[in-house]
């Protein structure tokens, strides 16, 4: 917005019928769209060809691999974004540049700490699998109205240097990779 730009907000109708989101998407120039693997499907199915100009942001649900085979050749760039609701939704970030590679969920964003973790709570290893931990500026406070829900998944951060910091459990498996990205199993 700062540079210029400005948004389209699809209505429940658009976002839900294919070929009413590739008219918006013509209609308004569009140049990056967040949608969830199932509104991509949606498009897909309605014929939607891509745009070589497009960014497009894939999150909400887990990325397929054959998604994203067909995605990557018909759009300047396709990012996979992944971070549940209790994190102020994006956590981390990975370009997908081929497919047919394993579709990781990247790096932590600015301001967020990824840990893998083993069943006593301590790192494992790279390469090594555990439970993924997320902390940092995004994490909510916890669940409105359900304390012990709360005190079952957001926990003490002991990685962290700030005062009552806290980490929230996430239950997805994962591993990071040598090169510092994240592997959702």
């Amino acid at each position: 917005l700062l540079v210029g730009a400005r948004v389209v907000i699809a209505s429940r109708d658009d976002a839900s019928d294919g070929t009413s989101l590739c008219a918006l998407i013509e209609e308004h120039d569009i140049t990056c769209l967040q949608a969830t693997p199932v509104t991509w499907r949606l498009l897909l199915e309605a014929g939607w060809k891509g745009k070589g100009g497009i960014q497009i942001i894939c999150g909400g649900e887990s990325l397929p691999r054959d998604l994203a085979v067909a995605l990557t050749p018909i759009v300047r760039r396709l990012w996979n974004l992944y971070g549940p609701t209790e994190t102020t939704v994006w956590s981390t970030g990975y370009q997908i540049r081929d497919g047919n590679q394993p579709i990781l969920i990247g790096r932590p964003v600015a301001n967020t700490q990824c840990y893998i973790l083993d069943e006593n709570r301590r790192p494992v290893p790279v390469g090594v699998v555990g439970e993924l931990y997320i902390g940092g500026d995004g994490l909510a406070r916890g669940y409105h109205g359900r304390p012990e829900l709360t005190a079952e998944r957001f926990l003490p951060d002991p990685f962290s240097t700030q005062p009552g910091a806290r980490m929230y459990r996430t239950g997805d498996l994962a591993r990071y990779l040598a090169d510092g990205n994240i592997e959702c199993l």
